[in-house]
């Protein structure tokens, strides 16, 4: 029953794990997607059109430019007439406090010129006095109109006829009989007496100019849904500019809408979900394995986050072409560090999902899924830095062979073509190069080891590797031996080659604590004479133990510490084993002592390692090479190995292991060959 709760509780657990991949990865990339898609045009006037085919998805009006809205409305508003009350209270008010203040006349003038001044300031009145601002602002243009509302009746007058305060006590002057009196009356302070009486009717102004500015029609036409609007490598002329601007407009205008963003968005994640479903799924599927390596998953799924914001960003700047991203780094990257199908995979999803960003996402697909096939092809391991240099034109090439193949298509004459697109791929094509030095971060942000490493880690320079042929000249050439057979079985089985001669170059790195406890390494003196079986086994295994010391102590990757630690799996230190029951037959054995830590070989490359080791070390003991004796040696030690259980953790097959031994005693048979003896020349 605890067994059973035990499996329940890792398959809840492995169902949250994918499903925390799943929405968290849809909950970013969805957050990053342009909420609208007007972003995805960049239209210029009298150059050809460079994406494909636009159709109008909606009915929409054909806007007029703003040039032509603003010369119309300009037409129109040389009719506009503001409203201004006249207010007939101001004239008696003014009128009656002039005479009242002048009641016992003006000195030195006639009495009679008190009427004479008011009936001025009467005439004044009824012609209409404004606020100096509003009156000098609209006698710029001399032909403006002003409707003078009194009673209800409203009624045009020219600006020309209406005074401002300051314009009618200029106008009081002109009079004949005021005017040779000038002096006496600025003394009376007339300006006093004169105020405004047309106060500016801002409701019925406003209400008379919207209806002249809504008189002026902003559409000169429709498109109806699907008429095509342009088509890839057209010339944008001024009336296709227009359309595309209008359909920008109405989308932009829709887009406002609430409830059509709430279906947009619905819409986006399932769109996301059920991609990155696919994609946890053919993982759980086919790469179970990958589940229990928590860097490996993340690197897939940070892969395709990081390219959908980056796509996202490039789309809202439409300056920036989505082709100068370089898609085809995912796959390289994955193909090296993984697998084809799971690179290929991967790709695909992310370039869907960063499809979905593109108002025509149809050839964007077909391009990079193309670049990114020839990318997996084309560069299997990456081993040398020439390689990649091939890669990046290749896949450059092939991206603008698919591009210039759609071009052709639609284009009806080659020189209306637009190739600023091929500018764009040759830089993607020369950011593919920097995959090189991206992959040491790759390497030590998520625990992989590439080929390059690997061949670095395998220069017989390494300060490692020199200090073994120093000080354990004997181990050294050992375990280029060892190198050579493991790489030879790898290759023949299709395992890694490179892994397994670099793991079999550092497996006894651990003799460097101990060197003369080891046979190959001693010159007529055997410290074990002086020691027990079990110190001696103990010495022998602790080589081990120090490897692994080693290893961390010069930052050697983890496949290269699994090599140390499973190259004598859980086997034993077998001649002191032996040798100790032997003498001692009647005490029990603590086999603890004489056992390898482990653990066993998990991997094919392993497996070959082990095989190679045990091999090359027995055939020094041969008392003669012959055909037979490599024979019998060979299958002793591997059939041993298969009996004692040592593969039963490691995807090896009987075949692989049939190949291996074939491979074990070829290379035997060449390297202790017999050499033929020299004829002695006779001396007379």
């Amino acid at each position: 029953m605890s067994n059973f709760s035990l499996k329940e509780n890792l398959l809840w657990r492995d169902l949250l794990l994918r499903a925390a991949l799943v929405i968290g990865t849809v909950a970013i990339v969805v957050w990053a997607m342009p909420h609208d898609t007007n972003y995805s045009f960049h239209v210029e006037l009298g150059k050809p059109w460079k994406y494909s085919q636009l159709t109008a998805p909606f009915d929409f009006p054909v806007y007029k430019s703003d040039a032509t809205v603003k010369r119309e409305r300009d037409s129109v508003m040389r009719q506009y007439e503001p409203y201004y009350d006249f207010d007939i209270t101001t004239e008696a008010r003014m009128v009656r406090k002039f005479a009242s203040d002048y009641a016992d006349g003006i000195a030195d003038l006639p009495k009679d010129y008190i009427s004479i001044i008011s009936n001025r300031l009467h005439s004044l009145y009824q012609q209409g006095i404004m606020e100096s601002k509003e009156y000098e602002e609209l006698k710029k243009d001399t032909s403006n109109m002003i409707r003078i509302v009194n009673n209800k009746q409203a009624s045009s007058v020219s600006i020309m006829e209406v005074y401002s305060a300051k314009a009618a006590y200029e106008q009081l002057f002109q009079d004949e009989k005021l005017k040779i009196h000038r002096q006496q009356l600025q003394k009376c302070n007339l300006n006093n007496y004169i105020i405004p009486n047309l106060s500016f009717d801002r409701t019925r102004s406003e209400t008379s100019r919207n209806e002249l500015i809504g008189s002026i029609p902003l559409a000169s036409g429709l498109v109806q849904k699907g008429e095509k609007i342009v088509d890839r490598g057209e010339i944008v002329t001024e009336q296709t500019y227009h359309v595309i601007q209008s359909y920008l407009k109405e989308n932009e205008r829709l887009n406002k809408d609430q409830v059509q963003n709430r279906i947009s968005l619905l819409g986006r994640l399932l769109y996301a979900t059920i991609l990155m479903v696919c994609f946890t799924l053919y993982l759980s599927l086919y790469r179970k394995d990958y589940f229990q390596k928590p860097r490996s998953l993340t690197m897939l799924y940070a892969f395709i986050v990081i390219f959908a914001l980056l796509t996202a960003l490039f789309v809202r700047n439409t300056f920036i072409h989505v082709y100068i991203l370089p898609y085809a780094m995912v796959p390289i990257f994955i193909r090296v560090f993984m697998d084809s199908r799971t690179a290929f995979m991967t790709h695909i999803i992310m370039i869907l999902i960063c499809s979905i960003m593109l108002q025509h996402p149809f050839e964007f697909v077909i391009v990079e899924t193309v670049a990114g096939l020839v990318a997996i092809n084309s560069l299997r391991e990456l081993s040398q830095r020439a390689q990649l240099f091939k890669s990046a034109i290749i896949i450059t090439l092939a991206a603008m062979a698919v591009n210039l193949a759609f071009d052709w298509t639609r284009a009806v004459e080659l020189t209306i073509i637009d190739y600023s697109d091929y500018n764009y791929l040759i830089v993607n094509g020369i950011l593919l190069l920097f995959a090189y030095p991206l992959l040491y971060l790759i390497e030590k942000a998520f625990g992989f080891t590439s080929d390059i490493t690997l061949i670095e880690l395998s220069n017989t320079n390494s300060p490692l590797l020199r200090r073994m042929s120093e000080v354990a000249p004997g181990t050294f050439n050992h375990s280029i031996q060892v190198a050579n057979l493991a790489g030879e079985i790898a290759n023949k089985i299709d395992a890694d080659s490179q892994l397994v001669r670099t793991g079999a170059l550092y497996h006894d790195i651990g003799k460097l604590a101990n060197p003369i406890y080891f046979t190959e390494n001693q010159s007529g003196i055997d410290p074990h004479e002086m020691l027990t079986d079990i110190e001696s086994a103990q010495y022998i295994i602790s080589h081990v133990t120090e490897g692994l010391k080693m290893a961390d102590k010069y930052n050697l990757p983890k496949v290269i510490r699994d090599f140390i630690a499973t190259h004598h799996g859980q086997g034993k230190a077998k001649f002191f084993y032996i040798r100790y029951k032997n003498e001692h037959p009647d005490d029990p054995v603590d086999e603890l002592l004489f056992t390898y830590p482990g653990p066993n070989p998990f991997t094919r490359e392993q497996a070959c390692l082990m095989m190679a080791d045990s091999v090359e070390a027995a055939s020094r003991s041969l008392a003669d090479y012959t055909e037979q004796s490599i024979r019998e040696l060979v299958e002793r030690i591997v059939d041993s190995q298969v009996a004692e259980g040592y593969f039963r953790e490691c995807p090896i097959t009987f075949r692989d292991i049939q190949y291996a031994k074939t491979v074990l005693i070829e290379k035997l048979k060449t390297v202790y060959h017999t050499r033929i003896s020299y004829p002695t020349e006779n001396k007379k």
